[in-house]
């Protein structure tokens, strides 16, 4: 009898979790998302960051590199966002859950309020010359970003996030090679994340 209360018990705290959090997110989003950010990475080194040398002395780029790595930025973010609402959309209704409810709408707002607000920080510390700083610091709120959305959906993105806040701040004590932390967290670990989450589900 008490198996069966236990049993019991651990069903609707399964419900219950699964009501309140966003469980659809397709591990095939991740590797998509890293794999854009390592396009994005090549593409900004061929024409950006093969050129220049990071330090903590203010560097201003010439206007058209700083079009250049602009729009390889929003391309990139572009890209990320369209394949990861792509596969997440079809785990969703391959599990025949609502695509937009209210916990979507928790996610995204938990997402999008640290990647905004550090995407503005970036910009303007990048009309400031201060390109050096705004790598790690895209790390920083990137990891902020999704530990709080993992709140709302699957715990691992907790530690996705963690690592990611790792990375920034080691960048920020070795900033000549944060342009490669930044293609190794972006890139390499989300796509590593995203394999891992779709093994888990397979």
């Amino acid at each position: 009898m008490n198996e069966e209360y236990i049993k019991d018990i651990k069903d609707i705290k399964d419900m219950m979790s699964h009501s309140s959090r966003f469980i659809s997110l397709s591990g095939w989003s991740g590797v998509s998302a890293g794999l854009s950010a390592c396009v994005g990475g090549y593409l900004a080194y061929k024409s950006v960051f093969s050129q220049i040398t990071l330090s903590y002395e203010q560097l201003t780029l010439p206007p058209e590199k700083f079009t250049q790595l602009v729009l390889i930025a929003f391309g990139t973010l572009a890209a990320a966002l369209i394949t990861s609402i792509f596969f997440t959309t079809l785990e969703t209704r391959k599990a025949n859950n609502i695509v937009w409810d209210t916990q979507t709408k928790r996610l995204v707002v938990n997402v999008s309020i640290p990647l905004v607000t550090g995407g503005l920080i970036c910009l303007m510390l990048l009309l400031e010359g201060y390109l050096n700083f705004a790598i790690p610091l895209s790390l920083v709120f990137y990891g902020l970003a999704l530990f709080h959305a993992s709140k709302y959906t699957l715990s691992e993105v907790r530690s996705l996030g963690l690592v990611q806040m790792a990375l920034g701040l080691i960048s920020f004590q070795y900033l000549e090679f944060s342009f490669y932390f930044w293609v190794f967290g972006f890139g390499l670990i989300t796509i590593g994340y995203g394999i891992l989450m779709q093994m888990r589900k397979s």
